[in-house]
């Protein structure tokens, strides 16, 4: 019996890693001309059922048996950009990151950014709206409605652009404003050492329930923000830990409500 099951949860390991391996390539073509190219594809995969069960062209069909026999060596040329993206995403990525759900993967341009403004000693300041609007803060920079990615980040508090000492405002994986203007944080028990910066992602995180992270210019250190609290010198993987539980409690909530709103307009 055990081995029975245990051949099952081999197919079914199999069956899934193939899924992913199809899933990251769909992803990596999606919006490429390698679309077109894997059409085409399909279109002689469909010809070649059509010409082998149902009309007898031997002629067309010798051809396509002989374009499927050296169809390994040219697929493998023609998508070679994909695949070198795909086997470095695979080695540059830990496990772990692989499979994060994909609304998570803004996660990992963060955590990415901030590790190396931290190792370089670049200040920052990156605030994630919640639930509570920020639209007046974000009103006081500059907007942007990009697409989040590290090198964005990097090149915002890069220290000779003209954004770098504000704020960057972000909903989810989408960078909305940049040169933000946060109010700053008046409590009397701070440390005199802290900064305009970390008063400023302390500030933000009284008057909301946005989450602030910090990466301090003279030390490098990371700190979060959060329900009127700082926590300083917090190990990256911390951070992101706490990030994917916050982010994955939301996502799950927001797929229960929807579907529960679902069921009530139907009922």
């Amino acid at each position: 019996m055990i081995n029975v099951w245990t051949s099952h949860l081999l197919k079914v390991i199999d069956i899934l890693i193939v899924a992913y391996v199809f899933y990251r390539l769909i992803l990596l073509v999606k919006g490429t001309r390698s679309v077109q190219i894997l059409t085409g594809i399909v279109i002689i995969a469909i010809l070649t059922f059509i010409v082998r069960e149902i009309l007898p062209l031997k002629t067309l069909n010798w051809l396509l048996k002989n374009l499927w026999f050296y169809s390994v060596i040219i697929i493998a040329i023609v998508f070679q950009p994909e695949f070198r993206q795909l086997l470095a995403q695979l080695g540059s990525e830990p496990i772990k990151r692989i499979f994060i759900p994909v609304e998570l993967k803004f996660i990992n341009e963060i955590m990415s950014a901030i590790k190396e403004m931290s190792q370089n000693r670049t200040g920052g300041l990156i605030v994630l709206q919640q639930e509570t609007g920020l639209r007046d803060f974000i009103e006081t920079g500059c907007i942007i409605n990009g697409q989040l990615s590290m090198e964005l980040l990097l090149s915002i508090f890069y220290t000779k652009s003209i954004l770098h000492d504000g704020a960057v405002i972000m909903q989810e994986s989408r960078l909305i404003a940049a040169g933000c203007i946060l109010p700053v944080s008046d409590n009397p028990y701070l440390s005199k050492a802290l900064g305009t910066r970390h008063r400023a992602g302390l500030g933000i995180s009284e008057v909301s329930d946005a989450i602030a992270i910090i990466v301090s210019e003279e030390t490098g250190q990371i700190s979060m923000a959060r329900h009127g609290k700082l926590e300083r010198d917090m190990e990256p993987d911390n951070i992101e830990a706490s990030l994917e539980r916050i982010y994955k409690e939301k996502f799950e909530k927001s797929f229960i409500h929807k579907n529960t709103d679902h069921r009530i307009k139907n009922a």
